[in-house]
């Protein structure tokens, strides 16, 4: 017979992992490098680096969230509760953090302020989705 909350558990790890390395690589890599563009060219760049990480990005988004609803349901417990408020702020924070910052940089306004700010808050997701798949990882173990 399938265990369903194992199943959800390995599928969770698996975008949480893939959620792991692009956001590794968006604060290592991808952030930093905007404050080396000119202001023309960064703008330029900007949106097909947008339209073009949205296409990684959302389906993994929605998958976790999706995952960690499921997961509420299925096992209600401690630590799917505290995954699923995680998910929650990092999709609340993206949209009233990110979204912003984002569509200043589409618009023109792509000082080294706002840059830096990009990186600076950028950790704070770095930190929650490696969290995230760390915990997963844990409980795979334990289940």
């Amino acid at each position: 017979m399938l265990d369903y909350s194992q199943i959800i558990v390995q599928i969770s790890i698996l975008v949480d992992a893939g959620l792991v390395v692009l956001i590794w690589m968006v604060q290592l890599i991808i952030y930093p490098s905007f404050t080396y563009y000119k202001s023309e060219d960064l703008i330029k760049w900007h949106q097909k680096y947008t339209n073009r990480i949205a296409v990684i990005v959302v389906p993994l988004m929605l998958s976790q969230l999706a995952f960690a609803i499921v997961a509420v349901f299925l096992n209600l417990s401690f630590t799917t509760i505290i995954t699923l408020l995680i998910v929650l702020f990092l999709w609340i924070f993206t949209f009233v953090s990110f979204a912003p910052l984002h569509f200043k940089i589409s618009e023109g306004n792509t000082n080294q302020k706002i840059l830096k700010l990009l990186i600076q808050r950028n950790w704070i997701r770095t930190f929650l989705w490696s969290v995230l798949l760390v915990l997963h990882l844990i409980v795979s173990i334990c289940i």
